[in-house]
């Protein structure tokens, strides 16, 4: 009691006078000092700086009077550095040369001489009278250091007081704890940062003395020390001062009762002055500092005491302590645990602790990964424990997490985004429904909907710790799924601007965790209120935000409010799951079932009684939601069974075994599945249908059954194929039927029909006299099919058109005449009428317009064919090469809701060939009838119907001028579509080129009315995609293709016809509309760009007709028909202006085909001599150099043939020689050309030894202007005839 007493005295001195007694001593000493010099004050005045400061001049202190071992104060100076090894370092050396300066001290007798001897600074009572000055220097010089804030000098010199007083036991406790206050005082002529300076200096002073051990080894020495209890009065009271250090002062406090036994804890710590009072009034101030050190203290003792006040309930539990009596008397003090953000409070992690036990969390995720139902040896204790921990758990979340931060600043909003994140390691898939909240995810959307908040990124890396947190546990994956679209309406991704849904339905890979998705999606779906209705300012902000950027959300029918959202949101989400998912065949078969029994339960049928219906067929259950559901989800379901079952057509894998069980067909098993529903007397489709409907039903349903059986006989055939396609159509357009009542009954019907006459066996041929076919006077069955065809096209979803186009597929070998002319007319179908027609013409088109048009082209009378007149306004290229030809009426119905782009990707990989390709099949050189309508005959009248109505709906909607762009569009559209019908076709057919030509050489059909389509601009006008589809079927292949048509059925008259047309087309020149006086330069851009795409598709078809005439083995008479256009050609390329054709372009010719060459080499070399144009003469030496090259590079055995060539030619090319030399151009380029070309006309001569003959016919003139202009070339040649 005395030294209690003795200390509280000491500390209670006031520090004024405290003050006052150490400047009159410091005074003092100062005064008492000679210097020898000038320096020595210096030196002392430097020492006692640095003691403050840290800046050491001095490098030891002396020791030649003391008798004692050196000391280097430079070391001071390190442990201030920033490097921690130098520290380190820096504290050793400090401790092992003070603790030999102590150590010779103390085998001193007489003290007193060192005393007087050394003096580093002025007595002071500082109770370290057994210490030599060196070490009481050290001491005071380290507590004055933990408060300078300079570099690291409070971590390096607390960590040297405290290796220091933890190895030199000389040091008294009492004496140290009085100098930590009387050289860290504050006083009231303190600034702010002196005064934290010197608080903080406490603190660091206080934590070395409890890190050195010194106390524990006080208390084992003696077990009433008093120092235990005054430590801890004294780290309360500090504690007190100042916020900044309530955190760091029990972190102080709790290190040194970690080392304590619990008797100590119980007489010492808890019975120090000031702790009860202060545990009392944390509940009311919010200290979180406090509850922290009961929850330890409650740890460490493990029983209960009444000092705790309300920070802990009596009779302490975890389900006391987190249980909603006592939790918000705890509020304040957690709410104000966000002061020292962004670190997280130490508080959190023990709470944490104890709300979460690891060991029991971990066997609750493994129960729950393995799905066992199996009873464990301690089931009843673990299921206690698992029970309590849930509640506690439970609770926690709505009072603390949601009632207190969520609902607070966005500081606390901060931390209880910081404290979920300190849940994840220890937390089980089962709490991710409570933690995923509604408050908590309206929390995330509001949050993330504006990137300006201030939460932004702490919520972006809340969602990707949960992310990372799932990683390839399916069972979090799927809670944390349901749990962020449940509370958003199925909105999450869309409010939040954030791919986080996205991407975690992405990353299943396990049957398994597919299953349990679906089942938690199909329990979504059906349970009540699923969607929270819980109504805030919060869901109302999220409501408005959630508008950007769906359009689905804008285009649902939400009879049923929000619900109707996250429901759409289920139905769309099942299909997606097998996008990413990498199973087996048998794996995928499986969940693919899944998935259909949910989409056609929910959007096919409901229950009369009840919600819950029992198949002992199938021994499933199957429910509904208790509120009906509305048409729009319905149709929504039904669109994604149609997607599912295109998708499982598209990855089809081998058939099994024909014979077996259950082939993986998800569409048999899809029929199985919807016969065994309908014969449920208690379950009904979901729609009243008419009788036409109904019975087209089952007659789809019935077909389907005989072709299964069909199929199944077939084996592995291609039959089996055809079957199989049909069968799918089948069943997409009897659930189209569904979807759209009323409109499907007809092409249902013809649909039927072919696949009778297709499998004319008598099980499937068994009808009635309207059913049967006459084969005399009814149509072919492919001229049926592509008819019903081309009608379910425009109005189809993309899940029917992969139906359409497998059909096409199997069947197109057998496609006839006019089903493939039908198609092609569909091509060139636009909404501008042929204009400048003459009356008296019939309506046919000019010859120019019809340059590509040869199905026309030999039978019709010229004499009949009006000429057309040139324009001004529109100077496309259907003026000078194609007329808008005759178009079926028989366009089929298409639709706005489609996607060009699926349009485009349906034969995506059919595109990409370019080799062995086929094409149509119509007779290129049969007469075509004047009227459309002559050529439909092969066409059903009910397929004509349907097809003239929509022709006619389209042309009603064009005259509106608002509907007119939505019209074209649809237009566009089928076109697409029933070019991938042709893509197809061609890919399909590689290897019957050869054997189809020998016949009948329909791929100049195919090519002329693409081509015809291609280059018309009101076809491709306003859809480029149009165009690049026309073109890559044209060049890829046909033009590209190795096979092309051969056989001597092959008429010359038509190749002519097309050749001549196509070279006209290379020469047109390029005109601007005279209508666009300023046209921008993206029109003017894309109006060149196209007539570059033109021309170079007439070289690349003059090339290959030009390969097809030389495979004819045509006779010479017969091919003076050729050479004949080619001369008019070359006759408009020196004569007229107005040709454009390119030089290179009749070079390449010439180099492919020598043999024009040699025939026309005459005709160049006059027009060459005579032409007025000096452009055109200097151009064309090209092309007599490219012949002249063929001449000389030909083998021994048509080397006569060449001579006799040349020599023919010698008076004309002598004759142009003369004209070139003594007309030489006056631009320098064009001269060197001329020259270029003399100097390889000698040269040739030379070659083929008629030099001489050459100048003998060159005339005297010729020879000297030669060699004025040509010099050493015409020398050399002379030298050679001597």
């Amino acid at each position: 009691m005395k030294k209690e007493k003795k200390v509280d005295g000491a500390l209670s001195v006031k520090p004024m006078e405290r003050r006052k007694k150490r400047k009159a001593l410091d005074k003092e000493r100062r005064q008492s000092a000679v210097p020898e010099n000038e320096e020595e004050p210096k030196k002392a005045k430097g020492i006692d700086a640095e003691s403050v400061g840290g800046e050491d001049h001095a490098s030891a202190v002396p020791s030649s009077y003391s008798g004692l071992p050196e000391f280097h104060i430079g070391v001071f100076k390190d442990l201030a550095s920033m490097d921690v090894k130098t520290r380190e370092s820096a504290a050793e050396a400090m401790v092992r040369e003070l603790q030999e300066v102590q150590e010779a001290y103390e085998r001193i007798e007489n003290k007193d001489l060192v005393e007087g001897s050394l003096k580093l600074e002025a007595e002071k009572n500082d109770g370290l009278k057994n210490c030599a000055p060196s070490l009481r220097y050290a001491v005071r010089r380290l507590i004055r250091g933990v408060s300078s804030s300079r570099e690291c000098a409070r971590q390096g010199f607390a960590l040297g007081l405290t290796v220091l007083i933890g190895t030199i036991h000389s040091i008294q406790l009492e004496s140290l704890l009085k100098l930590i206050v009387d050289l860290l005082e504050v006083s009231s002529s303190m600034k702010g940062q002196e005064a934290k300076d010197c608080l903080l200096g406490r603190l660091f002073a206080y934590g070395a003395l409890a890190r050195s051990g010194r106390l524990m080894e006080e208390l084992i020495s003696d077990r009433s020390t008093p120092y235990i209890k005054q430590f801890t009065s004294i780290i309360i009271s500090l504690a007190m001062k100042k916020r900044y250090l309530q955190e760091p002062a029990v972190s102080v406090l709790l290190e040194l009762i970690e080392k304590l036994p619990t008797e100590t804890l119980l007489d010492h710590v808890l019975e120090a002055p000031g702790l009860q009072e202060w545990f009392e009034g944390s509940t009311e101030v919010g200290n979180p500092d406090a509850l922290l050190l009961a929850l330890k203290l409650r740890e460490k003792i493990s029983v209960d005491r009444p000092i705790f006040g309300k920070l802990l309930p009596d009779s302490f539990s975890p389900s006391k302590l987190f249980s909603a009596n006592h939790l918000p008397s705890l509020a304040n003090c957690l709410k104000e645990s966000t002061f020292c953000q962004p670190r997280v409070h130490s508080l959190w992690p023990v709470l944490v602790n104890v709300l979460l036990p690891e060991m029991v969390l971990q066997a609750e995720d493994a129960v729950t990964v393995s799905n066992s139902l199996k009873k464990h040896k301690k089931s009843r204790k673990c299921s206690s424990s698992e029970e309590e921990i849930t509640k506690n758990f439970q609770c926690f979340n709505e009072v603390i997490i949601e009632g207190s931060l969520l609902t607070s600043s966005h500081d606390r909003k901060h931390l209880a985004f910081d404290i979920l994140l300190l849940f994840f390691p220890r937390m089980p898939a089962s709490f991710v429904p409570t933690i995923l909240s509604y408050k908590l995810v309206q929390c995330l959307m509001d949050v993330l909907s504006t990137k300006d908040s201030w939460l932004y990124k702490v919520a972006q890396h809340f969602l990707k710790e949960l992310s990372d947190w799932v990683r390839d546990d399916d069972i979090r994956r799927v809670a944390v799924i349901i749990g962020l679209q449940k509370h958003s309406n199925g909105k999450f991704d869309c409010i939040t601007r954030t791919k986080t849904v996205k991407d975690l339905m992405a990353g299943f890979k396990t049957e398994s965790g597919c299953m349990l998705f679906i089942q938690n999606l199909t329990n979504l779906f059906v349970d009540e209120g699923n969607a929270s209705e819980e109504p805030s300012d919060q869901s109302q902000t999220t409501d408005d935000n959630s508008e950007i950027g769906s359009i689905e959300d804008k285009d649902l029918v939400g009879t049923g409010g929000n619900s109707d959202f996250l429901k759409t949101w289920v139905v769309e989400s099942l299909p997606i799951i097998l996008k990413y998912l990498k199973l087996d065949l048998e794996a995928k078969l499986r969940v693919q079932k899944e998935i259909l029994k949910f989409l056609a339960v929910q959007g096919l049928f409901t229950a009369s009684l009840g919600n819950e219906v029992t198949s002992f067929e199938l021994q499933e259950k199957f429910r509904w939601p208790k509120a009906a559901t509305s048409s729009a989800l319905c149709t929504m379901c039904i669109e994604q069974l149609q997607l599912l079952l295109a998708t499982a057509q598209k990855g089809e894998g081998p058939r099994a075994s024909v014979n077996g069980l259950e082939p993986n067909d998800l569409g048999s098993y899809f029929m199985r599945f919807l016969s065994t529903l309908r014969n449920i007397p208690s379950v009904s489709l979901f729609r009243n249908l008419s009788d036409s409907d109904k019975n087209t039903f089952e007659q789809l349903e019935e077909m389907e059954n005989r072709l299964y059986v069909e199929e199944r006989n077939c084996g592995l055939s291609a039959d089996a194929n055809k079957l199989h396609a049909l069968r799918h159509l089948l069943i997409q357009l009897l659930l189209q039927v569904l979807l759209r009542p009323g409109e499907f009954s007809e092409a249902a019907s013809e649909l039927i029909i072919c696949c009778k006459k297709a499998f004319a066996t008598s099980d499937l041929l068994r009808s009635s006299g309207e059913d049967e076919m006459d084969g005399d006077t009814s149509p072919e069955l492919m001229d049926v099919l592509v008819d019903t065809l081309l009608s379910l096209l425009p109005q189809s979803s993309t899940s029917m058109r992969t139906a359409i186009e497998q059909v096409f597929r199997y069947f197109c070998d057998d496609i006839t005449d006019d089903a493939l002319l039908r198609m092609l007319r569909v091509i060139k179908k636009t909404f501008k009428p042929a204009r400048h027609q003459d009356a008296g013409s019939d309506g046919d088109d000019s010859g120019e317009e019809n340059l590509l048009d040869i199905e026309e082209d030999e039978e019709i009378d010229e004499a009949k064919t009006g000429k057309a007149v040139e324009s001004e306004e529109q100077t496309d290229d259907s003026e000078a090469v194609v007329g808008v030809g005759e178009v079926g009426k028989r366009v089929s119905e298409a639709t706005s809701d489609s996607d060009v782009e699926s349009d485009s990707d349906g034969t995506s990989d059919d595109s990409n060939g370019g080799t062995d390709d086929n094409t149509g099949s119509v007779d290129a050189g049969k007469e075509a009838p004047e009227a459309s309508d002559d050529s439909d005959g092969g066409m059903d009248d009910e397929a004509m119907f349907r097809m003239d109505s929509y022709l006619a709906q389209i042309f009603k909607e064009r005259k509106n001028q608002a509907e007119s762009e939505n019209a074209h569009s649809q237009l566009v559209l089928f076109k697409l579509r029933v070019l991938s019908l042709l893509e197809i076709y061609v890919h399909e057919n590689p290897g019957k080129f050869e054997l189809i030509y020998q016949c009948k050489p329909q791929v100049l059909t195919v090519f002329s009315n693409l081509a015809q389509a291609f280059i018309n601009p009101h076809i491709t006008e306003g859809s480029e995609q149009l165009g690049q589809r026309m073109l890559g079927i044209l060049q890829k292949k046909i033009l590209k293709a190795k096979d092309y048509p051969k056989g001597e059925s092959l008429q010359l008259s038509t190749l002519e016809s097309l050749l001549e047309r196509n070279l006209k087309l290379a020469s047109k020149p390029f005109k601007r509309k005279k209508s666009a006086v300023n046209p921008s330069k993206k029109k003017q851009s894309a109006s060149w760009n196209r007539h570059k795409m033109v021309i170079s598709l007439a070289q690349n078809s003059t090339f290959w007709i030009l390969k097809i005439i030389d495979a004819g083995k045509f006779s010479e008479s017969e091919l003076q028909r050729v050479l004949d256009v080619f001369q008019g050609v070359l006759e408009g390329y020196f004569d007229s202006k107005k040709s454009q054709i390119k030089s290179e372009f009749l070079k390449e010719i010439f180099r492919r085909r020598p043999w024009i060459g040699h025939h026309l080499f005459s005709f160049l070399l006059e027009k060459c001599g005579s032409s007025k144009s000096e452009f055109r003469r200097v151009e064309a030496l090209d092309l007599l150099t490219e012949i002249l090259k063929s001449l000389v590079s030909t083998d021994e055995s048509s080397q006569d043939a060449s001579k006799k060539i040349v020599r023919n030619h010698l008076h004309k090319i002598c004759h142009l020689v003369k004209e070139l030399v003594t007309k030489m151009p006056e631009k320098q380029a064009r001269r060197a050309e001329v020259r270029k070309f003399c100097g390889r006309v000698f040269q040739i001569m030379s070659t083929l030894n008629f030099a001489r003959s050459f100048l003998k016919y060159l005339e005297p003139d010729a020879h000297a202007a030669c060699e004025s202009q040509l010099g050493e070339s015409f020398v050399d040649l002379k030298k050679l005839e001597k």
